[in-house]
């Protein structure tokens, strides 16, 4: 007799555009998964988004949607500000999270969920840093490490987006944008970010949303930048260059047309993350729910300790913009449960 495949039902915390995008993905992308549930604070946001991609209930209590008998595994896209609370309900259940970025919005509530983690003595969070997945950083990773371009000495990040939400600070910029070039380095370069120095250009007069370059120093020796600039206006454009002491690799745009009109050829840009990095969601999701039927992590996903990490930079590089001044990374010790996780893909 065969037996039946598992199938790992979801509970998705969030219907906003994360969250409806992670519950489409997989409902209709990811082979043994079921979209059971789909909770946001707003029912009638969440029957919405139930209704045209297909899940089975609707909730408007978080805590209850993740404390579900019918709910294997969580996706925690719910803003911000409730990531670390709902990821320690989740692990009190012992049930595994994909939780997006940021795993908590302070260095101290990070490392509360790493120490849950290591009080469990599993790992069970991945954190939605999905550029690990994309088959760009993929190759570029892959590069470095078959010593294509010799040693890495130096690498550049440019983060542009279309306009700046009302409000958005250079300090948001840095706290909100920039974790994902932050993990990007770390994973890349495969050190530690040590140090952290913020700039944003004078000539500025942008009331909302200034450009800020952030200089870094990893522990291996590494000079990093990294550019932020959420009032680009053309379009989202995300750009990385790894300089060897052979060469150089730089990330290819996955546009898939070129326009040639009225004497001149031009690539179009997206209005904002999505298209980009479409692909990365979905494996990243994939590589997810496959782990929680193996029960092994993805070895080249971002962890909890990741996640505390990249708050950590955040945290760092917003005092250096507020101080004008070169600051020190100061992280905890790595426990040992997530000594394995540094492995490349």
């Amino acid at each position: 007799m065969l037996k039946e495949k598992l199938t790992v039902r979801i509970a998705v915390i969030g219907a906003g555009i994360m969250g409806a995008d992670h519950a489409e993905i997989i409902s209709k992308d990811i082979p043994g998964a079921t979209l059971q549930v789909i909770c946001d604070l707003s029912e009638d946001r969440a029957r919405e988004v139930a209704k045209r991609i297909g899940a089975e209930h609707v909730a408007s209590d978080a805590g209850a949607a993740i404390r579900r008998g019918d709910v294997d595994a969580v996706v925690i896209a719910s803003p911000d500000e409730t990531h670390a609370g709902l990821a320690q309900v989740a692990l009190e259940l012992r049930k595994p999270v994909l939780c997006e970025k940021p795993l908590a919005v302070s260095a101290r509530e990070a490392l509360s969920i790493v120490e849950a983690e290591v009080h469990l003595g599993r790992q069970l969070i991945q954190v939605g840093f999905m550029r690990r997945f994309d088959p760009s950083y993929a190759d570029m990773k892959a590069g470095l490490a078959s010593g294509q371009i010799g040693q890495a000495i130096m690498m550049h990040n440019f983060h542009r987006n279309v306009a700046a939400p009302a409000n958005f600070s250079g300090l948001m910029a840095i706290t909100n944008s920039a974790p994902h070039e932050f993990d990007a380095i770390r994973y890349i370069l495969d050190t530690e970010i040590t140090a952290i120095s913020a700039f944003e250009p004078q000539t500025c007069s942008l009331e909302t949303g200034k450009p800020v370059v952030l200089v870094l120093d990893t522990a291996a020796g590494h000079l990093v930048t990294v550019e932020v600039n959420n009032n680009a206006s053309y379009g989202y454009d995300v750009r990385g260059e790894l300089i060897g002491s052979d060469g150089a690799i730089m990330l290819a745009s996955p546009a898939t047309t070129r326009i040639d009109k009225r004497l001149s050829s031009g690539t179009p840009y997206p209005p904002d993350w999505r298209f980009r990095f479409r692909e990365a969601y979905r494996l990243q999701n994939q590589a997810w729910v496959n782990s929680i039927n193996t029960g092994i992590p993805v070895t080249h996903a971002a962890n909890a300790w990741d996640g505390y990490c990249a708050t950590v930079v955040a945290e760092t590089g917003a005092m250096a913009l507020s101080t004008s001044e070169r600051c020190s990374v100061d992280l905890q010790e790595r426990p040992s449960l997530y000594s394995r996780q540094r492995a490349a893909a």
